[in-house]
């Protein structure tokens, strides 16, 4: 798959950014001296706890080098890492342990959650976020139309393989397991859109590049219009002209009591 679009990925910067300052806001801690933004992507996510906890030693992992070019242009006092959040391994026990919205595209989350737990200090708090709009139209359509006779030898089985979540009670047990207090919350928002052009553009930088990744640009441009002619009876116009995208998110904080 083509490395990550951060152009792409900016044109909607405000309203990506906005969860992960809601995630922020529920941290409760004031004394940080070592956080990790892990899935960092351009940083916008990284800046905000840059500027939480200003003395704080401030690390983004994330796999894509377009994006931590990006992030390294924005933030040059902080540091940045190319690596696998799953092979991640903190060099001192972490204050904070940050993923927003980058857990949703691994598995193993059974193990992966403890794992992380496991390098924060006594006190510290592993927060995520993570889309949970698979079962939404914007993305159970993808699916829909790449399983078409058209496209299905085209595009992978393994596109549509993003794994689903855990239900909320798993993960509320696998992180109090893991010894930490855990407060989970889910939220939905609803994004106007100009139409449901404005729901590709958002989608091409991130649900949208498995079913794209192995079509050429011709292709491409077939595959997308035939997404875009299933979603617009799914979003019809409101009053005012718009769509409205609906994304719900589910949060956690998990704050490591032993």
């Amino acid at each position: 798959m083509q490395d990550w679009n951060p152009q792409l990925y900016r044109q909607f910067e405000s309203e990506r950014t906005r969860p992960a300052r809601e995630l922020l806001d529920r941290i409760p801690l004031d004394d940080v001296r070592f956080a990790t933004d892990l899935g960092c992507g351009p940083g916008n996510s990284t800046e905000l706890l840059a500027q939480a906890w200003p003395e704080a030693q401030i690390t983004g992992i994330d796999s894509s080098a377009a994006m931590l070019e990006q992030a390294r242009e924005r933030l040059p006092n902080c540091h940045f890492l190319q690596a696998d959040i799953r092979r991640w391994q903190a060099e001192q026990p972490q204050q904070v342990i940050y993923a927003n919205a980058s857990l949703q595209w691994l598995t193993e989350h059974h193990t992966l959650l403890p794992h992380l737990v496991d390098q924060l200090a006594i006190g510290g708090a592993l927060a995520i976020q993570m889309p949970d709009n698979l079962e939404e139209p914007s993305h159970r359509l993808m699916r829909e139309v790449a399983a078409n006779e058209k496209w299905q030898a085209l595009i992978s089985p393994q596109a549509a393989d993003r794994k689903r979540l855990l239900t909320t009670d798993r993960y509320y047990d696998l992180l109090t397991d893991a010894g930490c207090q855990v407060d989970v919350w889910r939220t939905t928002y609803y994004h106007p859109m100009a139409d449901a052009q404005g729901i590709i553009t958002w989608l091409r930088a991130t649900g949208l590049r498995p079913f794209l990744a192995g079509l050429d640009e011709t292709q491409q441009a077939a595959f997308l219009h035939d997404y875009h002619q299933a979603l617009i009876p799914a979003y019809p116009a409101r009053s005012n002209g718009q769509v409205l995208l609906a994304f719900p998110r589910l949060f956690m904080v998990a704050v490591k009591t032993g």
